[in-house]
C-alpha cells in the first residue's frame, strides 16, 4: 500500500515504483541490474544501509550507544562483519540493530523516491533484501520476489562470499523464509537457470507490468 505522502505526489501516475526483494543468493541484485539496463532507476537499500552508518551519521552514533565503541576499527569505520557476528545468534540484539538502521534507510529511500518522482522517472526500482513495511512496502506499486532452489543459493553464496557450506546454510536460515517473501509478491521470479534465461524472464515481466500501468 502506497504511503499517503507518495500518493499525494502521484495523482497523475507518471511513475511506477517496483520493489525487488529476495534472500541471499536468490539473484535479487542481478534482477535489479537487468531492470536498470532496461531503463529503470534503481534505489539500492544495501548501498544506503552502508551510507547511513558512515562516520558522523546519526545511525552510527545510535549503534555505538547500543553495542559499544569496539564495533569501530582504528579509523572510526563501522566493522560490519564484527557487528553481524555480535547479533547473529541473538534475536534481541538483532532487532535492536534492525530498528536503528532501518529507520534511517527507510527515510533515505523515501527521499530518493520523492526526488525521482519530481523528475518524473518512469520506473523506479527499490532493491531491498528485507521487505520492511515503512520504506519499501508502503512505497511500491508492485513487489517482485526473486527466489531459487536452496542448493543453488548455497552454491552462489559460497562462491560469492567465500563461505563454507555450513556458513552459507546458516546465513540463509537466519533470513526470512522463502514462503514469507513469496507471500508479499505480486510476481515471483524463479532464478534457477542461467543468466540469459533470467534476462528473458525479467524482460517479459517488465513488458507485462508496463502494459498494465498507464502513464500520462
Amino acid at each position: 500500500m502506497l504511503s499517503v505522502e507518495i500518493l499525494g505526489m502521484r495523482q497523475n501516475k507518471d511513475s511506477l515504483i517496483l520493489g525487488i526483494t529476495g534472500g541471499i543468493g536468490s539473484g535479487k541484485s542481478t534482477v535489479s541490474h537487468i531492470l536498470e539496463e532496461l531503463g529503470a532507476v534503481v534505489i539500492d537499500a544495501d548501498s544506503i544501509s552502508r551510507q547511513v552508518v558512515m562516520p558522523g551519521q546519526r545511525a552510527l552514533e545510535e549503534l555505538l550507544d547500543a553495542f559499544g565503541n569496539d564495533i569501530l576499527d582504528d579509523w572510526g569505520q563501522l566493522q560490519r562483519k564484527l557487528l553481524a557476528e555480535k547479533v547473529f545468534n541473538d534475536k534481541i540484539r538483532l532487532q535492536i540493530l534492525n530498528n536503528i538502521v532501518h529507520k534511517y534507510v527507510a527515510k533515505r529511500i523515501n527521499d530518493n523516491v520523492k526526488e525521482q518522482l519530481l523528475i518524473k522517472t518512469r520506473v523506479i526500482v527499490i532493491d531491498a533484501p528485507i521487505p520492511i513495511k515503512i520504506g519499501f512496502l508502503d512505497l511500491c506499486d508492485q513487489v517482485w520476489t526473486v527466489t531459487a532452489s536452496v542448493e543453488l543459493r548455497i552454491e552462489r553464496v559460497m562462491k560469492r562470499n567465500g563461505m563454507t557450506y555450513e556458513e552459507a546454510v546458516s546465513r540463509i536460515k537466519s533470513q526470512i523464509l522463502d514462503e514469507e517473501y513469496i507471500k508479499i509478491a505480486n510476481t515471483v521470479i524463479y532464478n534457477n537457470k542461467d543468466i540469459s534465461c533470467l534476462k528473458e524472464e525479467v524482460k517479459l515481466q517488465f513488458i507485462n507490468i508496463l502494459g498494465k500501468y498507464k502513464y500520462n
